[in-house]
Parts: structure tokens; sequence; C-alpha cells
């Protein structure tokens, strides 16, 4: 059994890739999901960085929550074959397709903690389209929760903050990846502008959060964490002013200055094109020549050949 203990998850690109490939290739009905083994080569440290992973059989019945199947016997075996190939890996935990927690992920959770000490459970959510506005994983650790009461303690998932992260080849591999779906180096208007709506939507959610958490602080129903309320009182110091009567030149300074900065861009890319291929040219025009110039020499080389074997045979006449 290996020993995990972590504060925070961190997803690499592979493994979303695969649990997608995952899911399509199962072919589920759309409230059913799919689970799989969490793999990674890193040593136990604070950061869990989720590198790899392998999908399992599972089912389940939707009408009976308590009645389901993981195979234990194919999990040992994939697991077995993944070490041949990187002896470092090690199990850290398991993810499903959600998107939410379900009864039975508790039971399933424990089965991982045969393999590793303290898993991690991770919700990556297939079903989440492009116009979301927040990351499609969701991570959890088993905790056991002791009731005041005296009544038996039961373990109970905890949540952990987390993150999609890769390391630097992986980073090469996603941008070749996204070339082929969107061209990065072609920034256009309507780009421009689903980013800003796409922030603007996010900040309001934020802002949205933030405004039911001290409600609800106000209210009674949390207790209060001075730390949030420090964060979110700093969020608010570092925010533009909005009562300053040049905030509108500001604004429109600030984007003059982008919008030159594209426009001087555009235009170096435009001129480095240009004088690409203009040096191409004059490198074809070149190899041309030197081509002509050889196909010349062979052949007067053929035609002196040509002339001396006649003199030859004159002479020998």
């Amino acid at each position: 059994m290996s020993e995990n203990t972590f504060d925070k998850v961190v997803v690499h690109p592979l493994v979303l890739l695969s649990v997608v490939d995952h899911f399509k290739r199962s072919k589920q009905a759309p409230q059913k999901r799919v689970v799989g083994c969490l793999l990674t080569e890193s040593p136990p440290e604070k950061t869990l960085h989720i590198t790899n992973s392998f999908a399992v059989p599972f089912d389940e019945k939707l009408e009976k929550p308590d009645v389901w199947f993981i195979d234990h016997n194919f999990l040992e075996t994939m697991f077995e074959m993944h070490k041949k190939v990187n002896a470092k890996e090690r199990v850290v935990g398991w993810y499903s397709t959600g998107p939410s927690i379900r009864k039975s992920d508790l039971d399933i959770h424990e089965i991982f903690r045969k393999y590793t000490q303290d898993p991690a459970f991770v919700i990556i959510n297939v079903h989440q389209g492009d116009g979301a506005l927040e990351i499609p994983v969701k991570s959890f650790r088993s905790i056991e929760e002791v009731k005041k009461d005296g009544q038996e303690s039961k373990r109970t998932f905890k949540h952990c903050p987390s993150e999609v992260g890769a390391f630097e080849a992986e980073e090469v591999g996603v941008e070749h990846l996204l070339r082929d779906i969107k061209d990065t180096t072609v920034n256009n208007l309507t780009t421009s502008i689903g980013s800003k709506i796409s922030a603007l939507k996010g900040f309001k959610e934020r802002l949205n959060e933030m405004t039911k958490y001290l409600q609800d602080v106000l209210a009674g129903k949390l207790k209060p964490n001075h730390l949030i309320i420090s964060n979110i009182q700093d969020i608010f110091n570092i925010g533009l002013n909005l009562d300053t009567n040049n905030l509108n030149s500001q604004i429109s300074i600030t984007n003059n200055d982008m919008t030159l900065t594209i426009y001087l861009s555009s235009m170096v890319r435009s001129v480095i094109a240009l004088h690409d291929l203009i040096e191409n040219k004059i490198q074809n025009r070149e190899i041309e020549k030197r081509l002509r110039m050889e196909s010349y020499k062979k052949n007067l080389k053929k035609e002196e050949e040509k002339n001396k074997k006649k003199q030859d045979i004159e002479q020998k006449k």
C-alpha cells in the first residue's frame, strides 16, 4: 500500500483525454457513468499530480444505488502491466464521470484504500459544454467524521482544491493539438469580445458567490471565516475606483494601447511573411540558374566528347 497525503490535486491533460475517450468508447446512456484508476509517478507531496489513468470495468443499477460492480482482477492486472512500463507509477485514487457524488461512491472509495492509504476521488464532468465558467474537475478525499453526540463515526468526502496543470512537454503537445482546432496566432474581434464576455460572466458568478457567503454569515447560517473575509477585502481593495471622473479616459487609453500593440504585431507578421516570400523566390531563382548552368556544362561536355570521337575516327582513316 502506498502512502499518499495531499492538500491539492493537479490533473494533467493526458488524464482528461483518457477519461473522455473512455466515456465515448463505452457508449453509456447519458445518465450512466464510467470509472477508472488514477496513477502518478511523482513522489508523495502536498500537491498531488495525477499524470496517468486507465479504465476499469464498472456497472451499477440507477434504480438501486447499492447494487454495483467493479472488476478488482482487471484493476490489479492493468496496474501490474503499467508498472512493467513505468516502475515509478503508483495508484493514487480513482475517477468518475459523475457529474456528482453518488451513494455508492464511499464504498468504491474503500476498495481503493487497499491500494493507497489516502486515495483521491476525482469527478471529471464530460458533459460540461464550451461555455462553462469553471474547470470540469472536482477532487475529494475521505475523512473520519466524529459525531459530537457519541454516535458511531463514519467516513465522508471532503472537497480539495483542484486545477488542470501540465509539465513543459505536455504543454507543447496540448499546444499542437489546439492548433488543429483553432488558429491561436489569429486574434480577431469576435474572439476578443467572446473572451471578455466569458471573463465578465465568470466575474459576475464569483461576485454572486461572495454575496451569498456574506449574507449567510450575516444571517448566522455559516460561521465567519476570517481568511475568506480577508481575501474578499483584498479583492475589492485592488479593484478599480468607479467614482473617479477620468475612468472613461483611462479605459480608452488602455484599449488604444492594446489595439496599437495588436496592429503593430500584425504589421510585423506581414513584413516577416513578405520577407520570407521574397527570400524564397530569390533562392529558387538561384537554384534554377545553377541547374541551367550545370545542364549547359553537361551538354557542352557531351558535345566535346562527340567531336573528339569524330576526330579520332577521321585520323584512323
